[in-house]
């Protein structure tokens, strides 16, 4: 099978303007498609904008709602698949959910739950995968957001198995080992990464690719918004522990290709998750460390 061509678009866009990062998403689909791209990854929250506060109730939307259905027609225009992140109204409350220990979550009781999500759209208008983030970041998102309960979300694509995980996500290998032995060869995983933890744009993110066997797709916001400075840096980084693709700090778009070939040449190569002995790893699933 082909290479699934990948473009990464590192934008802020518009925060606060719904209409104007659909604007430039469209943009940004039209060059993708251009270059051959089957596949738009967008940046964490790219539909609304990262730095919302109090403006999160009122721009968060059903997974089925008017800004899925404005992408599917952007996909469908342009003919390639796109993964974008958005704020996720489900329509439940957290009357009867469990308080946290940083009290965030006793703030939020009575609320509608918010998830921080990403949603994989097919070049055919499909809503194919939906995610919510399982590790929160920061004060901003306990405040607002309601961690999801499901670590692996996949999607077939191009002949690949797409994955999705939403920035902080990737920092906990055993996150992306799960999506590893579930048999994910391309994590997509939109990202909102701000100063100074560039490191993980840097070395977290290829190390991750070559330790799983898989590629990863990491598309990060960029420039000052709100508080904070996001350092860009998005990348594609390949199961060989390359990195394919690079963006730099400033708004871009910038295009790799996901290598069936080689990545079944990589992992018949690298031994890891063959040589693994889960029987020693028991203690990973306990309590650790509060």
């Amino acid at each position: 099978m082909p290479p699934l061509r990948t473009a990464l678009l590192q934008s802020s866009g518009r925060p606060g303007s719904v209409a104007g990062n659909l604007k430039v998403l469209d943009e940004a689909a039209a060059r993708a498609a251009a270059a051959g791209a089957g596949l738009l990854v967008c940046p964490e929250m790219f539909l609304t904008g990262y730095a919302l506060g109090d403006q999160v109730p009122r721009l968060a939307e059903p997974a089925d709602g008017p800004g899925a259905a404005a992408v599917a027609e952007i996909a469908v225009r342009h003919g390639l698949a796109v993964l974008y992140g958005y704020p996720e109204r489900d329509g439940e409350r957290d009357d009867e959910r469990d308080g946290e220990r940083d009290g965030a979550r006793d703030r939020q009781r009575g609320r509608e739950r918010i998830y921080n999500a990403a949603q994989l759209i097919g070049a055919e208008g499909t809503r194919l995968a939906n995610y919510r983030k399982t590790h929160l970041f920061g004060g901003y998102e306990r405040e607002w957001f309601t961690p999801g309960e499901r670590p692996v979300v996949q999607a077939e694509l191009a002949g690949l198995r797409i994955g999705i995980m939403i920035c902080y996500d990737v920092e906990f290998p055993e996150n992306i080992r799960s999506h590893a032995l579930a048999g994910t060869d391309l994590l997509l995983v939109p990202t909102a990464l701000m100063h100074p933890f560039r490191f993980v744009a840097d070395s977290v993110v290829p190390v991750r690719a070559f330790e799983n066997q898989m590629y990863v797709a990491y598309v990060n916001r960029a420039g000052q918004e709100g508080e904070f400075e996001f350092v860009g840096l998005s990348c594609l980084a390949g199961p060989d522990g390359t990195v394919r693709a690079r963006a730099g700090r400033s708004e871009e778009l910038v295009l790799g290709e996901a290598d069936g070939e080689l990545l079944t040449a990589s992992r018949a190569a690298n031994p890891y998750l063959r040589d693994r002995h889960p029987e020693l790893y028991t203690s990973l699933v306990g309590a650790g460390l509060r």
